[in-house]
């Protein structure tokens, strides 16, 4: 993909670099700044040799709007796209021990990020999404994921009920979360090939994944009646319980 956009903060700056510095373009550093980290990103980038430029707090406030920088900034020709066509090849690297995030319509890019900050912490294969109806991974996306963007895959994909059938062919399991459903999350078996589908903050799964789905759970909350659903939780700490989850069963 050649489009490019601009990235901002040090922890997202500092991963494309790590992660994928052939498609960083150029990085700017705010003039005069003392942070350490700064300089660090100044020593990897140019170890990489990517131009760097020191550039008034103005300049970098104009590249950005009003996206928090942290004095630095990069432009960033975007990260290697995933083709759904190759979650396959994906599935099978895991040898049976597959862990894969659905993400049903999410919109806010914050909890996209926060979603794949927890999958890339939690050693997850992939984070799935649809290209419709959900956010997609941008600026805001890249800086909220602290790095995740760049180091956990992120497979958009044009039917997300086909790509839900064709990975129950490859022996993944599929557990949906639903405040309705009966299960509790705590009584699945999460140490094989599993996909855990959250649906988007207004409306939870859409029929046509829940229907695809093996099985419908819920994570149990005492909290009462008011607090029974999944969507009583925010979708970015409902994919942190369940990931982790499946993180304590694996050892």
């Amino acid at each position: 993909m050649s489009q490019k956009q601009w990235i901002a903060g040090i922890n997202a700056v500092s991963a494309a670099i790590e992660h994928d510095a052939a498609n960083v373009r150029e990085v700017l550093i705010e003039a005069g700044a003392k942070n350490p980290r700064l300089t660090e990103i100044e020593t990897a980038a140019r170890r990489a040799d990517i131009d760097v430029r020191r550039v008034a707090t103005q300049a970098l406030d104009g590249v950005v709007g009003g996206l928090r920088h942290q004095g630095v900034v990069a432009r960033y020709a975007a990260a290697k796209t995933w083709s759904e066509n190759e979650l396959e090849a994906l599935v099978e690297a895991a040898q049976g021990r597959a862990l894969l995030l659905i993400l049903d319509g999410v919109q806010d890019p914050h909890n996209l990020g926060a979603c794949l900050r927890s999958a890339a912490a939690a050693g997850a294969t992939a984070v799935i999404i649809p290209k419709d109806k959900s956010v997609q991974v941008n600026a805001t996306v890249r800086k909220t994921s602290a790095g995740a963007a760049d180091s956990v895959p992120v497979v958009p994909v044009t039917n997300l009920a086909r790509t839900l059938r064709d990975l129950q062919k490859l022996g993944v399991w599929i557990y949906g979360l639903a405040g309705e459903a009966q299960a509790s999350l705590y009584s699945l078996d999460l140490r094989g090939n599993v996909a855990l589908a959250l649906g988007g903050e207004a409306d939870g799964l859409r029929r046509l994944t829940r229907e695809t789905c093996d099985e419908l759970v819920k994570i149990p909350m005492p909290g009462g009646d008011a607090a029974s659903g999944v969507e009583s939780l925010n979708v970015s700490v409902a994919a942190g319980v369940t990931l982790f989850e499946a993180v304590r069963q694996r050892g």
